[in-house]
């Protein structure tokens, strides 16, 4: 058998829950051994956008917030959802402007990657953020963040003592520190 072949075989689905951010749905499957069993899903309905802000100093900005889902205060990238039908690119540039009041000259993409894919199909695109220059935030409602400027070097040791646990910030940190040590990344 194909190893790139899907093993899956969907029997029958239920809608469970749906509102305008995710869709949940659990499917009657036949598994890869084949056995009956069920699977849930949970489909998103927007892009996970991440970015890394850095001036010319290395300096970075983070934004902290209390995270519903877990619990938790959680210092992050400023990140954001971006449509589907969206560029991820203009979600990027909207997010890092409403949640640090940054806006950027230059934009590279340096990730895209799959944040959950056991349960989830929500995909990120991480880009780092350059020639910034400051204007005002613009918050969500669902927003009540605190912004750090600091430097990128403290972020990353945030993220070795796990101070970060945000999966988007964590991956992200830790390539753009890759790109950085190789001079594979333009300030």
């Amino acid at each position: 058998m194909n190893k790139e072949t899907n093993p899956w075989q969907i029997v029958a689905e239920k809608n469970i829950y749906d509102n305008k951010w995710i869709n949940l749905k659990e499917y009657d499957v036949i598994n890869p051994s084949g056995g009956n069993g069920i699977y849930g899903k949970v489909h998103f309905k927007n892009h996970a956008i991440g970015i890394v802000p850095l001036d010319e100093q290395y300096n970075t900005w983070l934004v902290g917030q209390f995270r519903f889902a877990t619990n938790n205060y959680s210092w992050e990238i400023p990140e954001g959802g971006g449509l589907l039908n969206e560029p991820p690119l203009a979600a990027a540039q909207r997010e890092l402007l409403e949640e640090t009041g940054l806006k950027a000259g230059r934009w590279h993409e340096v990730l895209q990657m799959h944040l959950s894919n056991s349960v989830t199909d929500e995909y990120c695109f991480v880009y780092v953020a350059t020639g910034l220059t400051l204007h005002e935030t613009s918050f969500d409602e669902t927003e009540q963040i605190t912004v750090k400027k600091l430097p990128f070097y403290e972020a990353y040791e945030m993220v070795m003592n796990n101070s970060i646990t945000d999966a988007i910030t964590v991956a992200a940190i830790l390539k753009v520190n890759v790109l950085m040590q190789e001079g594979k990344l333009e300030l």
